[in-house]
């Protein structure tokens, strides 16, 4: 039984992630505007500052000198467009070989272990497990998954990020195993677990939010005779799960993405020097909504990933139930 929980889960999160990769792809660069350390970062498409209170002109004295214009707000769909346009449609799935490859380390890994943990401590008589043993099993298995699949996590930032920068600057990582390869070679392999701590914090957040409010809620909804188990069932409660994990992990996953994509040159100072460095910086620079950049993708690619992971997830089970 054990490994067919890694079975069933691991199919349902490859598909689930690899048809959701182009919402992953916006949700990062949206994440990814507005760092100070980039070449003129305001000119940088699709940038904005987290907190816009005007769009207006203010003269200022001559002695002060005046930033650099901002240009007009961005939203995710307007920033799918220009990618299409500027980079091609294809761009929407750049890093798409290592989504599949996270997936089949980290959610197959944590999908695996939580249904281990559940069924092990779950009530013998009942079968019934309470929230807080399902938030801990979450936790658990998110923890562990995470600290598998990193260095594929690293890789798809980063590939997913690539085509924002300048042409001169970009990695041009050819698949996920050439980014390994080259981040082996010339960073060190310490580099492919850059940022481990983040996604450990944040896997464990988002399974646990995750995979637990979706069996709350749907043991819930069946309880209270709200609807019948079936598609409907599942679509609402994993709707709802995607939309709890997407709130609790979204601060968490803007300084991920941003300490994962951080270029650190031979001799250079590092952009950020930790975690909290990071989160520092970017609420100093850009007001503390900046934890919430991406809030809107994240939130849009969240509600069909976990949609998608768990309709595919009930029906793969269906289809496996006899092994």
């Amino acid at each position: 039984m054990g490994v067919k929980g890694f079975v069933e889960g691991g199919i349902a999160s490859i598909i689930a992630g690899a048809s959701t990769h182009p919402l992953d792809l916006i949700k990062v660069r949206i994440q990814l505007q507005g760092e100070s350390h980039l070449p003129n970062p305001a000119m940088q498409p699709g940038f904005r500052p987290a907190l816009a209170f005007t769009s207006a002109t203010t003269s200022m004295p001559s002695t002060f000198c005046a930033p650099a214009p901002q240009p007009p707000r961005v939203g995710p769909v307007s920033l799918g467009l220009r990618i299409a346009q500027t980079e091609g449609v294809a761009a929407l799935f750049s890093g798409v070989s290592a989504t599949i490859l996270r997936q089949t380390l980290y959610s197959t890994t944590r999908m695996g272990l939580y249904d281990i943990l559940k069924r092990k401590w779950a009530d013998p008589e009942s079968g019934n497990l309470p929230l807080p043993s399902k938030l801990a099993a979450g936790l658990v298995a998110g923890g562990v998954g995470a600290a598998v699949g990193n260095p594929a996590d690293v890789a798809m930032v980063r590939m997913q990020a690539d085509g924002r920068l300048p042409i001169h600057q970009r990695r041009n990582y050819k698949s996920v195993i050439d980014a390994i390869r080259e981040m082996s070679k010339h960073e060190g392999i310490t580099s492919l677990w850059r940022g481990s701590s983040l996604t450990v914090n944040r896997a464990m957040i988002v399974t646990a939010s995750q995979l637990a409010s979706y069996d709350q809620m749907k043991e819930v909804i069946l309880e209270k005779g709200i609807m019948k188990d079936g598609i409907g069932t599942h679509v609402v409660a994993s709707f709802g799960a995607g939309f709890v994990a997407a709130v609790a992990s979204n601060p968490i996953d803007v300084i991920k993405t941003r300490v994962m994509n951080m270029k650190v040159e031979a001799g250079a100072t590092a952009p950020y020097s930790g975690a909290l460095d990071c989160a520092m910086k970017t609420v100093r620079a850009e007001g503390p909504m900046a934890l919430y950049k991406g809030f809107i993708p994240t939130i849009s690619r969240q509600g069909p990933f976990t949609v998608v992971l768990f309709v595919t997830l009930e029906k793969v089970r269906e289809l496996l139930k006899d092994f």
